[in-house]
């Protein structure tokens, strides 16, 4: 379906009801209008064709910080972080990112703030003030970020990727920046930072360099009239597209295959080609063909022997890191510890999958399913949030034609075999670049990555050597996938007789409940399935948890290669453990959706543990848990919250110690127990008629509970699980100091948690004002002024619904116990902007809450995980939004002083506080101080988790009435 606009026709979904207008402002500013009148949020994104490639030599991540510091204020808008605190106050959201060639910005806000909002965005591209104060300031923020990354291996291979390849190739740059390019050696070379800022924004940002989408719930003419009022005084200066010839490889970086040392646990091999860059040829979609039949998991696959061989857990194929002048084709595969001693045979199997592509011929029947598969994908794509939307669209700008903005190369069409050969043909020896990875390699190398630190060894890899490995790997019958038999043909939308607005209760027995929620909203052919299993005998130990996480592994193991097909199609499905026994999840089309739930129920019913499968995923749950300690550290403190808070849970190195030990007769033993007694809790929404969910569930219920023998029986109504979570004690901060687990992690993190109340419709709504008040205070203060570290937040949490909030920072600053006194103090600061803001102000805030509120749902996914959290918590109120919404008409201003008085402000006697502290390699000094710190009358510090949870009491849990809740009936 076409839709007209200036001189162009934008091809966009069938389903798809809103309009687009493409327009072109004098100043040559490319701009694509999109009116949605059922929206509830606005959104802008603005694309800038200048990325961290422009770096001048001796600044990088120049372009990066310049991202950063529009952020700051403008001359129209000269209060510091104004822009951000906006957004944010009316219920939007704010982000920006750089990469090679593109620097992107976006915001998401109610749609009825869109035109002061459009207005404070687009002075970022007119009139930025790029204040000395806040340049040295923002750089700290730039290093802080930089810092974060240091240790994470997908960073630095990345980056060692980049460092061996051509020095006079933008491509081998550093591109996020750090205290010494920003900072220390631009000083050193006599350079002043700002007035090197201020340079590149005046000779790059030009608005014939730009293209912006804005998506609003006005008429496409109401939208053209703002963009014009707003955007028409952006400077064009005539910039010339940037463009950087040439390839980053030469031959001197080919035919390598280089050794690198991660950080985490586990081996993986990259295997990568420079091609040429198949966006010349999107509609011929050569990488997609390729990298669909290189990537396939189904029966004859690469990645099919690989596994039947115990060699590889996971493995991608597919175009990445590319721009106009050269592209790469990688195949990223992760091996087990049998696998990284077959790397010459898992390279020659690769090889011999190419051979047989080659010989095999283009065949046009699987480019043909292919494009069925593109085009339903396209034409009943879900929607999403608008601030999404309108970032894909927009760098799409600058490199398709307008007709394809929306379907960028998503959409092949036409069959040249031609132009898959010629991509092909250069996935050869001659050509390679392999990258393996492993902690093994630790002192094995001989040299080291400047920026990330990463060592690393290469060696020459040639072509004859290559063949020898191709001669001598494992003799396996690779073939070409069978036809999907998933690809879906009935897309109709099913007649929904009665209009329910909420899940009902449509069917319970002793065995299950049905919760039953039709598509009234979409009008899509999707569906989606969750079931509950809940087996008291999953979690009654650390073995018990472990095992129960790999019984659901293995059986999404063994459903693999029936299944994948089932994914490609667009029909998805999960299977894992939950702490309560485990779940199974399919969502997608309806077509072919029962066919894959029953398969995948009756493998549970015949379950059976293979050995050489249950070592292997052993294996990597071994590495998983072993890897736990190598996470971001304010990751670790959240974890340690939940254990702290959370009853019935088993801690990480209690499951590492027993994993070891555990063989497949012990999975064998307990999948029989675990599944002996369960109760399951469905939850079917969609393109699904009430008597057919019915029919699901009563032929689940046949399988399972009703066979000759079968596998399972009922609960008795002692034994259903519920999580349960601790009370804190009133008036007391209790506080949990613990050192980094990696030793070599810099990084300190804080979450000084604040628990309020269990879920109660007026509390709630009086919490997540008080959270959309403070959020961008706090991280202005705590993040931009104070600069104690990148990663700064202020979020709402809910434990089972005992709600609270959180304030969580990471940093390389200073040591935990600081940043929690600097928590304390902004939170001793904040009491007076409280108290000092105005009625308009404080109705502003709770209009902006009850539009947040009133958002409806993108899609049937969304609006099923809003209503399984309902079911999953036990507390089932599934008008939730429409109560809060009228608490909210109700609330004064002196109830929301109150509520901080008494919940929230330092020293209130009904305040409960959890401090968990992370110290980082930085601060050991510091730890070992507060570890022999006293506790006083109102400071508590937690020495033991296990003995603190034995102490305290718990609340009560919302899912007390299972055998309570009332049926109703939908028509059938």
């Amino acid at each position: 379906m076409a839709v007209g606009g200036s001189e162009v026709e934008i091809l966009k979904p069938r389903c798809d009801k809103r309009e687009y207008r493409r327009i072109v402002l004098p100043n040559c500013l490319e701009v694509l209008l999109i009116s949605d009148p059922e929206t509830d949020k606005a959104a802008a994104s603005m694309n800038v064709s200048v990325g961290s490639f422009s770096d001048p030599d001796g600044l990088e991540g120049l372009a990066h910080f310049l991202e950063h510091m529009l952020f700051y204020a403008s001359k129209k808008y000269p209060v510091e972080d104004s822009y951000s605190k906006y957004i944010t106050e009316h219920g939007g959201s704010t982000n920006a990112y750089t990469t090679s060639e593109h620097t992107n910005f976006h915001f998401d806000v109610n749609a009825d703030c869109f035109e002061e909002a459009l207005d404070r965005f687009a002075q970022f591209f007119i009139s930025p003030l790029m204040s000395p104060d806040a340049t040295l300031r923002e750089i700290k923020a730039v290093d802080s970020e930089n810092q974060k990354n240091l240790l994470s291996d997908g960073w630095r291979v990345s980056q060692l990727q980049k460092h061996l390849s051509s020095k006079n190739h933008p491509y081998h740059k550093f591109s996020t920046g750090n205290w010494n390019t920003l900072e220390v050696i631009p000083k050193s070379n006599g350079l002043d930072t700002r007035l090197e800022l201020l340079k590149f924004y005046e000779e790059n940002y030009s608005a014939n360099l730009m293209h912006l989408v804005v998506y609003g719930r006005e008429d496409l003419d109401a939208i053209q009239s703002l963009v014009e009022r707003n955007f028409s005084n952006i400077r064009n200066i005539g910039r010339s597209s940037i463009h950087f010839p040439g390839q980053p490889c030469s031959s001197e970086h080919l035919q390598i295959l280089v050794k690198a040392v991660r950080i985490k646990q586990g081996h993986v091999l990259r295997v990568i080609w420079p091609i040429t860059p198949s966006i010349h040829n999107y509609k011929e979609g050569p990488c997609r063909y390729l990298g669909h039949l290189i990537g396939h998991e189904g029966e004859g696959s690469i990645f099919f022997f690989l596994k039947q061989l115990g060699w590889a857990l996971s493995l991608e194929a597919g175009e990445g890191d590319w721009n106009f002048d050269y592209s790469f084709f990688s195949v990223v595969i992760e091996l087990t510890d049998k696998g990284h001693e077959h790397l010459e045979d898992i390279v020659g199997l690769l090889f011999r999958y190419i051979s047989l592509l080659q010989n095999s011929g283009i065949s046009k029947w699987i480019f043909d399913e292919l494009v069925a598969i593109s085009e339903t994908k396209f034409h009943y794509q879900d929607k999403f949030s608008p601030s999404h939307y309108v970032v894909n669209i927009a760098s799409n700008m600058q490199i398709f034609p307008p007709e394809d903005w929306l379907v960028a190369s998503s959409l092949p069409s036409k069959f040249v075999p031609s132009a898959i050969l010629k991509i092909l043909d250069e996935l050869t020896p001659e050509n390679i670049r392999i990258f393996w990875e492993s902690k093994t390699f630790e002192e094995h190398t001989d040299s080291v990555e400047p920026w990330y630190g990463t060592p690393y060894s290469v060696e020459k890899v040639t072509s004859s050597t290559i063949k020898q490995w191709i001669t001598k790997a494992p003799n396996v019958n690779l073939q070409l996938p069978k036809p999907n038999i998933f690809i879906p043909s009935d897309l109709e939308i099913k007649n929904v007789q009665e209009k329910v607005k909420f899940p009902v209760l449509l069917r319970k027995s002793r065995c299950s409940r049905l919760w039953y929620k039709p598509d009234t909203m979409f009008s899509a052919p999707k569906a989606y399935i969750r079931i509950d299993f809940n087996c008291p005998q999953s979690n009654l130990s650390p073995e018990a948890e472990v095992l129960t996480d790999i019984f659901t592994r293995l059986l999404m193991d063994y459903l693999n290669e029936y299944a994948y097909d089932a994914q490609v199609a667009g029909l998805y499905y999960a299977i894992c453990d939950t702490g309560t026994g485990f779940e199974v999840i399919v969502l997608g089309y309806n077509d072919k959706m029962r066919i894959l739930l029953e398969t995948i129920v009756g493998r549970i019913e015949q379950f059976e543990v293979k050995p050489d499968r249950f070592s292997v995923i052993k294996e990597s749950v071994i590495k998983e848990y072993q890897n736990f300690k190598f996470q971001q550290p304010y990751k670790q403190a959240l974890y340690h919250c939940s254990l702290l808070l959370e009853d019935q849970t088993w801690p990480w190195s209690d499951k590492l110690e027993v994993l070891p030990h555990l063989e497949a007769n012990h999975l064998a033993q307990f999948s029989t127990t675990m599944l002996e007694k369960t109760f399951l809790e469905f939850y079917i929404a969609g393109n699904i008629e009430p008597n057919e969910a019915d029919s699901i569930v009563q032929h689940i219920e046949d399988i399972l509970f009703k066979s000759t023998h079968p596998k399972c029986k009922p609960l008795f109504p002692s034994q259903h699980l519920t999580n349960r979570v601790i009370k804190l004690e009133r008036g007391l901060c209790y506080y949990y100091p613990i050192e980094v687990l990696n030793e070599k992690d810099e990084n300190s993190a804080l979450v000084h948690y604040i628990q309020v109340h269990q879920d109660d419709i007026k509390l709630n709504v009086k919490l997540q004002l008080f959270a959309l008040i403070a959020k961008q205070a706090a991280f202005h203060q705590l993040r931009s002024v104070e600069q104690l570290g990148y990663i700064t937040a202020l979020v709402q949490r809910n434990d089972s619904g005992v709600r609270g909030v959180q304030i969580i920072i990471q940093s390389t600053i200073k040591d935990p116990a600081y940043l929690d006194a600097r928590v304390i103090a902004f939170l001793e600061m904040f009491e007076s902007k409280l108290y000092e803001m105005t009625n308009e102000e404080y109705k502003s805030n709770v209009n902006a809450l009850i539009d947040m509120k009133l958002e409806k749902h993108k899609n049937l996914r969304e609006e099923s995980a809003f209503y399984w959290r309902e079911i999953v918590d036990g507390t089932l109120k599934f008008d939730r939004r429409e109560s809060e919404v009228a608490a909210l008409r109700e609330l004064s201003k002196e109830e929301l002083l109150d509520f901080f008085s008494t919940y929230v402000k330092v020293d209130a006697p009904q305040r409960k506080t959890l401090s968990v502290q992370v110290y980082g390699g930085l601060h050991t000094a510091e730890y070992k101080k507060v570890v022999q710190e006293a506790d006083t009358h109102k400071v508590c510090q937690i020495k033991d988790i296990f003995s603190f949870r034995r102490s305290r009491p718990l609340y009560g849990s919302f899912k007390g009435g299972l055998g309570h809740m009332k049926l109703q009936k939908t028509r059938r």
